[in-house]
């Protein structure tokens, strides 16, 4: 990749990570679906208007916006304000990927490579060990819903196969009018509408700041970014760059709110990212090692 797309990669990933801290502190005190529902609701205005929509059947776009939007980020931002922490967040969301894998294997028949097994168990290993020693940096309702909400993401992973060439971004944009309002309606059941109320119109800058950021700059912007990278580039070359988004999650978090990793804890992060990592690599490696033998 030449140095600029490489730069405009890092720059994706690094706003990704840093999400994660800005997600906890805009969830301290508001409610945390009404805040993912602000966030998408951002993200589809105005954008909505000067960007086309998908060439896919509304089912599946209807189908990705409950996905991403209530399962995916509802439940993550949920998991976040319950105490799980951002850094490790960060880390366990990056479970998609198996998940995907799994669900592909279901539904699609794909096959799954040794690779992918192997980097399965590593990382079902780690995500038991850090499940296990739950504190008050790891809620064990925050992991199991960070969990579903990496479920989610998977769910709609298989969801984007079936809608084929669709505009990623027409895609992520029209697909964010389909959240706010699933999402406002569940913030009024869970956190009382009084509590609705008091966040829309008694927040201060910083939290519409922090709702801008997310709407704006790391979905629009860097969904736009990334896709774009893709369609210059390949998937090959620049998907791999996203297993960087753990790490500046888990950095960024550690630097703002002091999240600190005791050594198992940070064992079973590093079986994580090593299973991803085979997940990822693995087949590639297991290629060159046969054509090397053979």
């Amino acid at each position: 990749m030449p140095p600029r797309s490489l730069l405009l990669a890092l720059l994706i990933t690094f706003i990704w990570g840093v999400n994660f801290v800005v997600i906890k502190l805009s969830v301290t005190d508001a409610p945390p679906l009404l805040v993912a529902a602000l966030r998408f609701a951002l993200a589809a205005l105005p954008a909505v208007f000067f960007v086309p929509r998908p060439l896919m059947r509304w089912q599946l776009l209807v189908g990705y916006g409950l996905a991403v939007g209530v399962v995916q980020f509802g439940l993550l931002y949920l998991a976040i304000q319950l105490g799980m922490s951002a850094g490790l967040a960060s880390l366990l969301m990056q479970m998609q990927a198996f998940f995907t894998a799994l669900l592909a294997a279901a539904l699609l028949r794909e096959k799954l490579g040794p690779n992918q097994v192997l980097g399965m168990a590593l990382a079902f290993t780690g995500m038991g060990v850090i499940g296990l020693l739950a504190d008050h940096q790891t809620s064990p309702i925050g992991f199991v819903l960070v969990l579903v909400a990496a479920g989610g993401w998977a769910i709609s992973n298989i969801l984007v196969r079936a809608a084929g060439s669709a505009n990623m971004l027409s895609l992520v944009v029209w697909s964010a009018l389909i959240p706010p309002i699933p999402l406002t309606l569940l913030a009024g059941v869970t956190s009382g509408w009084d509590a609705v109320g008091r966040t829309l119109t008694h927040s201060g800058p910083g939290f519409w700041l922090a709702v801008a950021f997310m709407g704006y700059f790391n979905t629009v912007l860097g969904f736009g970014i990334w896709n774009w990278l893709i369609q210059q580039h390949g998937a090959s070359r620049v998907a791999p760059l996203s297993l960087l988004v753990p790490v500046f999650g888990m950095v960024s978090s550690a630097l703002y709110f002091q999240e600190t990793f005791p050594p198992l804890k940070l064992l079973g992060a590093a079986l994580v990212f090593v299973g991803l990592i085979v997940h990822v690599f693995g087949g590639v490696w297991l290629g060159r090692w046969r054509a090397v033998q053979g």
